[in-house]
């Protein structure tokens, strides 16, 4: 499963993505994998009180890409909390399970439980 940003015609990209460009209304179109770049620490924090299942303590940021002169920010956790300043190059990271799945109030089977963590790269 790749992470992906979503492009419209006028080169504008999203995470997640959407049926419209926030920016400019066209449909997005195209797809860029974000798994084997790497992105800039923009902001950071650590959530102490975490859902069930959720890894406590919790260090989660805000990313950006930069994909040919376009940026794109996302969320995701990172794998070591302590370890990340804003300004840090970071990549993603891919995860079986977020969360364990054991202990969510849904049903296993009525979502997926994997994606990406970010990871420093020094």
């Amino acid at each position: 499963m790749p992470l992906e940003a979503h492009r419209c015609p006028n080169g504008h990209l999203t995470n997640p993505g959407h049926p419209r460009c926030p920016e400019c209304a066209e449909p997005q179109t195209e797809t860029v994998d974000l798994t084997d770049r790497t992105a800039e620490v923009v902001t950071w924090t650590t959530s102490t009180a975490t859902p069930p299942g959720v890894r406590q303590p919790n260090h989660l940021a805000i990313v950006e890409f930069d994909v040919d002169g376009e940026s794109v920010r996302t969320i995701g956790q990172v794998t070591g909390g302590d370890e990340v300043a804003i300004g840090d190059e970071v990549r993603p990271v891919y995860a079986d399970e977020l969360r364990d799945s054991d202990a969510g109030i849904r049903e296993k089977e009525s979502q997926d439980w994997d994606g990406y963590r970010f990871e420093p790269t020094t």
